[in-house]
């Protein structure tokens, strides 16, 4: 039981995943964990192909679902990021946002928390992404 069941509140928890490195989302939807072949996207700290089963019974008891977004979508968080705030963060640690940005329809009039969790970015990298430069390129893993 996590600390939201604990405190009683209707929170809910949305799990985010490259399009690209799916596998916690294909794990939700089978209800055990699912390894992939591939994990293809830019954004390293989510690319993962084989799934933890404890992760995956934490998430499937816990969160309310899980988006998947792609590289694209996370590299238009990681400019707002920049833009709005001026803090720099990598592409897993703009998951969250792209998420929010993915679903804003279904949550307008809602109130959202999305953490951003991660600056650990090539400069490089970092500036073609901020400038447009970078295609949503991918590593494959």
């Amino acid at each position: 039981m996590g600390m939201r069941d604990m405190l009683g509140l209707k929170t809910k928890v949305v799990g985010v995943v490259a399009k690209g490195a799916n596998t916690y989302a294909l794990s939700y939807e089978a209800g055990n964990a699912v390894p992939t072949n591939r994990a293809e996207t830019f954004a390293e700290g989510v690319a993962v192909r084989e799934p933890n089963p404890e992760a995956v019974a934490l998430i499937n008891a816990g969160a309310d679902h899980i988006v998947e977004v792609t590289d694209a979508q996370i590299q238009d968080a990681m400019r707002l990021i920049f833009r709005a705030t001026h803090n720099i963060a990598e592409g897993a640690g703009a998951v969250a946002l792209a998420a929010v940005m993915a679903e804003t329809a279904q949550l307008d009039g809602q109130r959202v928390g999305a953490v951003l969790s991660g600056g650990n970015i090539d400069a490089a990298k970092y500036a073609a992404i901020l400038s447009g430069q970078m295609d949503a390129g991918r590593s494959s893993r």
